[in-house]
């Protein structure tokens, strides 16, 4: 299967339209950028799956300021500028309509952590519930997925999964080591989520795993 293909059939996973839940990959949103809508989302998911992966990153769920925009979990406005997505050129247009890149926290701290180990050309990052949960007064806020709307990422991590047998999958933060283990899938390690403080926590976790 391409990487086309797959990420293709893993968006199909995904419902599209719920409130308070923003597909990425198949609806636009009204602060995309022009030339940022779901097809150049898609695009360039693919992309970062076109590898063999050693390791699988699995976090909670898109943030506003990441994978709303960029469409790869643990990556941002920013970051994609810079060209520090490997296997992804460096954009040369911008994603959102907000005046300055967005540059989420985590993605920052998760990527110059892959790059120090030596490991972001061998690592897919991903998310337990692949959509944005966001409050439904404002677009550009994160909140805490229910356990109903985690479960609804399971069939896109179980086909993600599935494609990449030999890849030791990382749970990052306990909302996605939980819908592993309910998904009786064995993860090589869990470690703190990089956000709210547990970056050093992140870091000592990943460095253990090496």
């Amino acid at each position: 299967m391409s990487a086309l293909s797959l990420a293709s059939s893993l968006i199909e996973t995904l419902p599209s339209g719920l409130p308070g839940l923003f597909n990425p990959w198949k609806a636009g949103c009204p602060h995309d950028a022009a030339g940022n809508g779901p097809a150049e989302k898609l695009s360039r998911l693919a992309l970062h799956l076109d590898c063999d992966p050693e390791f699988i990153l699995t976090g909670e769920a898109p943030g506003y300021q990441g994978c709303r925009y960029s469409g790869i979990a643990f990556t941002s406005e920013r970051l994609l500028g810079e060209g520090a997505i490997p296997r992804i050129p460096a954009s040369k247009s911008r994603l959102s309509d907000r005046r300055l890149p967005f540059s989420e926290p985590s993605a920052t701290i998760v990527w110059k952590t892959l790059y120090r180990l030596g490991i972001a050309e061998r690592t897919l990052l991903w998310n337990a519930l692949q959509l944005h949960p966001h409050r439904e007064d404002t677009l550009w806020s994160n909140r805490t997925p229910t356990p109903a709307e985690i479960s609804l990422g399971e069939p896109a991590l179980r086909m993600l999964v599935a494609a990449f047998p030999a890849a030791r999958i990382i749970a990052v933060g306990k909302k996605a080591e939980g819908l592993l283990h309910d998904m009786g899938i064995p993860v090589a390690a869990a470690v703190r989520h990089p956000a709210n403080g547990g970056a050093t926590e992140f870091s000592n976790g990943i460095n253990k795993l090496m």
